[in-house]
């Protein structure tokens, strides 16, 4: 079990206040990690901290809004100033907005692509030279299903994800021989604030969802720490540029 141990290492985990972001890095702290926490929303935040710090860790709360770029440059050398170094980036803040593509708005489409995509890259961007200087990191990109099958009412959201798991694999094809590993990992549907939105509007969403995926259940976040864990591990050393489906079967499935 050493391979997963993270004891003297420190995670920088994007949208870490609630859902996946909250589950993963709890994780962490479990496996030993120091915490720097990041959103837009502080009271959050701190309330994850606390539970963190009962594990032993560290955790350093950052407010970042991953779309301004400025703020995301703060937050990495504040976390570099504060505790020495960045280990591993859980780069998972996203968002989404629900509506068939005839009827989105660009304002819509441009606030999507600007917290799902170009956020992951310009916080792997920065978190990548500090890890390129020392020679060895982790980043871990939470992608989706949507980046592999077409979702409908998610056209931007679909192409957000897609285009993570592209930049997943050409950021591990140029950083793998300077010690950084780069990879992806995509849930399904979770049980998560953002997938409640959409059940809170359309009553029968869940119940489609359910159906349609094999193992005949949303995802729960919690389920998400194990496979962050070893992708932030050396357990996965020789693992880079792939995305690992957490998904209860749904692109197995395939129809």
């Amino acid at each position: 079990m050493s391979l997963f141990d993270l004891a003297g290492k420190v995670s920088l985990v994007t949208g870490a206040g609630r859902g996946i972001g909250r589950s993963i890095a709890l994780g962490l702290a479990e496996a030993g990690s120091d915490l720097v926490l990041c959103s837009r929303s502080p009271d959050e935040l701190e309330t994850v901290a606390a539970e963190a710090r009962k594990k032993g860790v560290t955790a350093l709360v950052v407010t970042c809004d991953v779309s301004d770029p400025g703020q995301i440059t703060a937050a990495v050398d504040t976390a570099i100033r504060e505790l020495g170094h960045i280990d591993v980036l859980i780069n998972n803040a996203g968002l989404a907005i629900k509506r068939r593509a005839e009827d989105l708005p660009l304002e819509d489409w441009q606030t999507i692509i600007n917290v799902n995509l170009t956020g992951v890259f310009l916080m792997a961007q920065a978190v990548g030279r500090h890890m390129l200087e020392r020679g060895s990191g982790s980043i871990v990109n939470i992608s989706s299903i949507a980046g592999k099958t077409g979702l409908t009412g998610s056209s931007a959201y679909c192409a957000s994800k897609g285009g993570v798991d592209m930049l997943t694999k050409t950021l591990a094809v140029e950083w793998a021989g300077r010690g950084v590993r780069v990879n992806a990992l995509a849930p399904a549907y979770t049980e998560t604030p953002l997938v409640k939105s959409i059940t809170d509007v359309r009553a029968d969403f869940a119940d489609k969802v359910v159906a349609r995926t094999p193992m005949q259940r949303m995802a729960d976040p919690d389920e998400m720490v194990g496979t962050a864990i070893y992708l932030a591990s050396r357990a996965s050393s020789y693992v880079t540029g792939e995305t690992v489906m957490v998904d209860g079967g749904w692109t197995a499935f395939g129809a």
